[in-house]
């Protein structure tokens, strides 16, 4: 049997009589194409593909040698040796080099023949480590040396390598799909660098955009066509594979189909022309490689040498250029460790008769580009242009740069603490708090955090460190904030309304030192987390504290929702909060004359607008401890002296409804969720022409608020939702499609943010840093927002709905995952899905769930509210007997039940609203059996939840009818404003608490009773 029936059958040689039988270990004949490598290779050494990953951290050498032995055990393809014409496993695995000049050793060459055919090249340069995994391409295609590199950092993970223990190589994978003969091409097409002179040695070049690119081989060859002289031809290597998806072999299993065209055809049409060859499967050709096997190595390296001498005189090849993607690979793929991957790239084997090779590559949302040519300082130059060229069809310059981006502004790299103090030396005695109590200087307020300061300190409470804020809107509570910052310390706001549960979650995954309370709630942190109660401490009495953070430092850790059912921290720094001040003092024109109220809960991080921008400027903050209802919106809009207000478009929907008409406000500042024009538009009308309505857009990932837009009547009063503007100073917004590409004008894509802003990331999550914190191609760090958005034609941006299933509810971000979680630790609950639904046509949605088990709705609803703040607990519950699923497995959202339907048959409303047993409140129904309070809070009922026809039963719940917690507040103030009355209104509300914990109608009515009868008797 001759060597080349050998490679065609993939048979082994009988041994001649007298010699020992071969070995049992790996071996496979030399193929002829692996032949013409060999004798390739020493024409264009290094002949090698060579995979290189970068990333942060390092590797054990030691750990590295282990991984590459247990890889290439599972992966012999990695340790031959030649034999004549056998490849044989040498049982040696390959060399762990560590070097010091990376491009030298990308050039080093390969022995195979002395079983040197494989190397791993490893660089470490400060915190950046890169590795190279080089395999002499005369036993490995591309495909069999990731396949390698993926086993090797399985092995560093602990994981079982893969593997790819066949022997099985091209042609004899050829003979098993019935392979045909390819007929010879004569070397009639120009190279793209014709004209230039230069050298043997390879060269690479190597460009990074981002985002992946349907098409690229297509588009790369359109765009070297344009640029070539005459016709060019494109081979693309295919890679056989393909045809036995299970097959795991290192060996070379690619043989390519070649593409022609001309400058000017689009890269359709090259793309037409590929996916005809694949489908009719012109791979499976071979050419002249059985003819070039017959000569030994030595004369056939001389006739290459010769013939490419020729060709490349004369300029005219085989071919224009190679062109191949090698796919997607994951950064966790090739990350081990204490060594993280950032990216993966290629370089392309600079093989003769081929002036210039492009190899592809996805990693980490951008694609990698490498290109290998013959040196040459004009051969350099050239190149460069051609690649800069395939990146310009692939990723246009004009769309590489940010969709908008706000003025770029010298910021002082100052703290939070710093701008207080500059304040306090300003005017020690001006007003800085305002609230039933009294007034606070911001000499005072400084004093009193300088205490909070010292004892923090004297716990050994310093940079770095995380402490607990768990308290009402107060002042103690606001120096309590100002104290942690003088510590050095990052705050974390605690909602006390939230569960107890929760609270000593959150404290536990932020590692909080300690949590400063107000004596009301001492006990909440739990015993894990000592408290300091603000009401003990002095207000005065401590050595100034001039603050011992820095601009990078952390300044607070908000947490909100979380997919998997854990809540996230993200970590904000003063730096990004100072420029966030600095801008929002110019725009929202703060001065020592303005003043915010606050009304919003510390750990929404929508407040820090009321904290921070007024104490800069030396303005004042109202407090407004109370929980906002009609009587304290009330009294806030007309007794507190504030002119000034950041709050949520649900939140100003209500203050529409309190008819009321204040003219003293300066600004109102929204944001948190979608502002909807006629939202706004009565708002305008209510506050009046001076003062002046900014939705403001903004993920707690990017401090507070980055994007805005100045509500305009004329131009926005009818729109279902207000732009959300142009973004803040030293903020960019990126849109980018759902393969990572940059938008054009008028696309939509995904909300990328950038700039100052940006928040250090999540605490203790480096998954989802990974996740949601990237880079682009050109080294930017951007946030994925998950928000869809457009470029208008009036130059803003405009919102429109999500990528994801985050939800926003009443200005909270909800990831329906940690709704669900909670859900499903109940015994009775067998699988949850959470989406948000309008209760009816029109209305705004709210949170509802789905389940299957035993569990009742109430049951549920209760057991959510032990777990989860209010704003995650699901307004209705629907069980089902099952899930209804798509084709793909997953749950039919579209498909889920109304959970609002009301199954009983329509009644008249004022006899269905009669209370079911009103004389435990002394008050019994008219004779007549029509009670003229019930009616006319049931059609308060129907109007606020917008539904005319709704019927109503005594014990209906306002919250199982799709009424939230602002909804019910309006609904109540208008049962104190219509049926109570200004003289009943006091009694009314002394109920409110109990209203809100259990909002059925038959309490609604029994309070509104109750508070009418202490009205005081009208005598004639």
């Amino acid at each position: 049997m001759t060597h080349v029936q050998q490679a065609r059958t993939g048979r082994k040689p009988v041994p001649a009589p007298g010699r020992p039988p071969e070995s049992s270990r790996f071996e496979r004949p030399v193929s002829p194409t692996e032949w013409l490598y060999l004798a390739g290779g020493r024409l264009a050494p290094p002949f090698a593909v060579q995979i290189v990953v970068e990333g942060t951290g390092t590797i054990a050498p030691d750990a590295l040698r282990r991984a590459v032995d247990e890889a290439s055990e599972a992966c012999p393809g990695a340790r031959l040796r030649r034999r004549g014409r056998i490849w044989t496993d040498s049982g040696r695995p390959p060399a762990v080099r560590t070097v010091d000049r990376l491009g030298a050793a990308l050039r080093a060459p390969l022995a195979p023949g002395d079983g040197r055919s494989c190397e791993v090249a490893v660089r470490t340069e400060g915190a950046t480590t890169t590795l190279v995994f080089r395999v002499h391409h005369a036993v490995m295609d591309a495909r069999g040396a990731l396949a390698w590199t993926a086993d090797v950092f399985r092995a560093l993970r602990g994981e079982a390598p893969v593997g790819a223990p066949s022997p099985l190589y091209d042609l004899a994978l050829l003979d098993a799909l019935g392979g045909a003969h390819r007929e010879p091409a004569a070397p009639r097409w120009r190279s793209p660098l014709a004209g230039v002179r230069h050298g043997r040695a390879p060269r690479w070049q190597r460009r990074t955009l981002h985002g992946t690119h349907p098409g690229l081989v297509a588009k790369t060859a359109a765009a070297l066509a344009d640029l070539a002289p005459g016709a060019t031809r494109v081979m693309v290597p295919v890679d056989l594979r393909r045809h036995r998806p299970q097959l795991r072999s290192t060996a070379n299993l690619s043989l390519p189909v070649f593409l022609d065209g001309g400058a000017g055809a689009p890269w359709e049409q090259w793309h037409e022309q590929l996916l005809r060859a694949l489908a009719e499967r012109r791979e499976l050709a071979v050419g002249e490689e059985e003819s070039a096997a017959r000569l030994p190595l030595a004369p056939l390296a001389a006739l290459l040498t010769a013939a490419h001498t020729a060709t490349a005189a004369a300029g005219r090849y085989p071919c224009s250029a190679l062109v191949t993607t090698l796919g997607r690979i994951g950064p966790d793929e090739v990350s081990a460790p204490g060594f993280e991957a950032r990216t993966v790239y290629s370089l392309p084997v600079q093989a003769p008769f081929v002036p210039l090779s492009f190899t592809a590559v996805e990693c980490a949302g951008r694609t990698e580009l490498a290109m290998s040519h013959p040196g040459g300082p004009r051969a350099d130059t050239r190149a460069a242009a051609l690649l800069d060229a395939v990146c310009e069809a692939l990723s246009p310059r004009a769309r590489r740069r940010p969709v908008a981006a706000g003025p770029r502004r010298s910021v002082p790299p100052l703290t939070l603490t710093a701008l207080l103090r500059q304040q306090v030396d300003r005017a020690p005695d001006a007003v800085a708090l305002t609230g039933p109590d009294g007034t606070v200087t911001y000499g005072e307020l400084d004093r009193h955090s300088d205490v909070v300061a010292a004892e923090l300190r004297r716990r050994g409470v310093g940079r770095g460190a995380v402490v607990g804020l768990l308290a009402d809107r107060t002042a103690k509570a606001v120096a309590g904030l100002w104290g942690v910052l003088k510590a050095g310390a990052a705050y974390l706001p605690l909602d006390p309304a939230h569960p107890s549960a929760r609270i000593a979650a959150v404290l536990a995954d932020a590692g909080a030192s300690h949590c400063l309370t107000d004596s009301t709630y001492r006990a909440l942190p739990g015993p894990d987390c000592p408290a300091i109660v603000l009401d003990e401490l002095p207000v005065s009495g401590a050595q100034p504290h001039p603050g011992t953070a820095g601009p990078d430092d952390a300044a607070y850790v908000i947490y909100t929702s979380g997919s998997t059912g854990r809540p996230k921290g993200v970590v904000v720094e003063h730096r990004a909060l100072v420029n966030y001040t600095h801008w929002a003092t110019d725009r929202y024109r703060i001065d020592a004359t303005t003043r915010f109220a606050l009304f919003t809960s510390l750990a929404f991080d929508l407040t820090g607008t009321t904290l921070f921008a007024p104490l800069a400027a030396g303005g004042s903050i109202a407090l407004v401890p109370d929980e906002p209802d009609h009587r304290t919106l009330r009294h806030l809009l007309t007794r507190s002296g504030a002119n000034a207000l950041k709050l949520t478009p649900a939140h100003l929907d209500l203050l529409t409804t309190l008819g009321i008409e204040p003219r003293s406000f300066r600004v109102l500042v929204v944001g948190g969720e979608q502002l909807r024009g006629p939202v706004a538009a009565r708002a305008q009308r209510m506050f009046g022409p001076d003062c002046r309505i900014v939705n403001e857009y903004g993920p707690t990932e990017a401090t507070i608020g980055c994007i805005v837009h100045t509500f305009d009547p004329e131009r926005d009063g009818d729109l279902p939702a207000v732009p959300i503007g142009l973004p803040v100073d030293n903020t960019e917004a990126y849109l980018l499609d759902a393969d990572g590409r940059f938008t054009g004008a008028g696309e939509v894509g995904e909300i990328h943010l950038a700039g100052a802003q940006l928040a250090r990331g999540y605490l203790g999550r480096p998954d989802l840093d990974r996740e949601r914190f990237g880079h682009l191609a050109d080294g930017t760090r951007v946030y994925r927002t998950g928000d869809l958005a457009q470029l208008t034609d009036a130059g803003v941006l405009r919102c429109l709905g999500r990528t994801d299933d985050q939800l926003s509810v009443r200005g909270h971000r909800i990831e329906p995952g940690e709704v669900a979680a909670a859900l499903e630790r109940h015994p009775g609950v067998r699988r949850a899905v959470v989406t948000a639904r309008p209760p009816r046509s029109g209305a705004e949605p709210v949170l509802c769930a789905y389940v299957t088990g035993t569990a009742a709705p109430d049951e549920l609803r209760t057991h959510a509210a032990r777990q989860l703040p209010a704003y995650l607990v699901p307004a209705a519950v629907h069980v089902l007997d099952a899930f209804p699923w798509t084709v793909n497995g997953k749950v039919d959202v579209r498909a889920l039940p109304d959970p609002f339907a009301r199954p009983r048959p329509a009644a008249d409303v004022r006899a269905a609203a009669a209370p079911a047993d009103d004389a435990k409140d002394g008050h019994r129904p008219p004779e007549s059996g029509r009670d003229p309070v019930a009616a006319a809070v049931a059609a308060i009922w129907a109007r606020v939840l917008d539904d005319p026809d709704l019927h109503l039963a005594p014990q209906d719940d306002f919250h199982r009818l799709g009424g939230d917690s602002l909804t019910l507040l309006r609904m109540l103030a208008a049962v104190a404003a219509d049926v109570v009355g200004p003289a009943a209104e006091p009694a009314f509300d002394a109920r409110l608490r109990d209203l809100i914990r259990q909002p059925t109608l038959d309490h609604v009515c029994a309070a509104a009773r109750q508070a009418l009868a202490t009205r005081p008797t009208e005598h004639p």
